[in-house]
């Protein structure tokens, strides 16, 4: 690994580090669940914002469920002030359960009922290429909400339209609010789909920083990735790092009591001093 790589794989893991920390504490003094939710997509979203998107860029987190890591994220890149943070979830906060409409400079649209996001970011990329402009627009859906027909619906407009400035990521955690993807209503082969549907497809690690390089370069590169949308399928667990919150249902959930955010605290500074 040469040394620009590897600084920026430390800058990463220092990231994505604070960004748990913060919202770990977050969800434990609102006494909150989807902690693992946002777990699963940690690492995407950092990578995505610090290390991919452009100031010009727009991005949506459809999972809003998972609206704790956005917050903590935007509040690591400054677009949140800390004081805003300890309001999360309290009496006349904006920084809800989900994310809100017109309160946050990085967060252009409510998201939440799970299988819009696509669509939004679909309208958006649309009007930017009818404006002539040089943007992208990033969303992440979960892998549950690809069971609503919005989903596929936009995947269709996008592919239609030829709206190559949109890069759809998949948080492929393998659970939803009620039980495995697979046993609910079955996504496999999904590579295959999206390729169906006229995507530029790739797989990776979804909490792997060099992984998640390595797609962002060959979409640079690769000519068919430059004419097409795209679509990353990002392997991730839910609950990802935090050892009893990790592959299971529960945890799309439950709060967590004083010893459990202790433990998870612990395994959270284990893991980076590691890294």
């Amino acid at each position: 690994m040469n040394n620009e790589l590897a600084c920026e794989r430390k800058r990463f893991l220092e990231l994505v580090y604070c960004v748990k920390k913060r919202f770990l504490s977050m969800y434990k003094k609102a006494n909150a669940g989807h902690i693992a939710s946002s777990l699963s997509c940690a690492e995407i979203l950092t990578f995505v914002r610090f290390f991919w998107m452009k100031n010009e860029d727009n991005f949506i987190l459809s999972k809003g469920h998972a609206a704790g890591v956005l917050y903590s994220v935007l509040a690591e890149f400054g677009m949140i002030l800390e004081e805003d943070i300890e309001t999360f979830y309290k009496d006349g906060t904006y920084l809800g359960a989900h994310p809100p409409a017109n309160k946050i400079k990085g967060i252009p649209f409510a998201t939440g009922s799970l299988g819009h996001g696509l669509s939004l970011i679909a309208g958006m990329a649309l009007a930017s290429k009818m404006k002539g402009e040089e943007r992208l627009f990033f969303c992440i859906t979960s892998d549950g909400e690809l069971n609503e027909g919005s989903v596929w619906e936009a995947a269709l407009f996008i592919s239609h339209h030829k709206l190559n400035n949109i890069i759809w990521l998949i948080d492929r955690n393998n659970l939803q609010g009620f039980g495995r993807t697979e046993d609910v209503m079955t996504l496999e082969p999904l590579d295959t789909k999206l390729s169906s549907f006229g995507f530029f497809v790739m797989k990776a690690d979804g909490h792997d920083y060099d992984s998640l390089v390595e797609v962002k370069n060959t979409i640079a590169s690769n000519k068919d990735a430059k004419t097409l949308p795209k679509a990353i399928i990002c392997k991730t667990v839910k609950g990802h790092g935090i050892s009893y919150m990790e592959n299971t249902v529960d945890w799309h959930y439950l709060p967590m009591n004083l010893d459990q955010y202790n433990l998870a605290l612990e395994e959270l500074n284990k893991w980076y001093k590691r890294e």
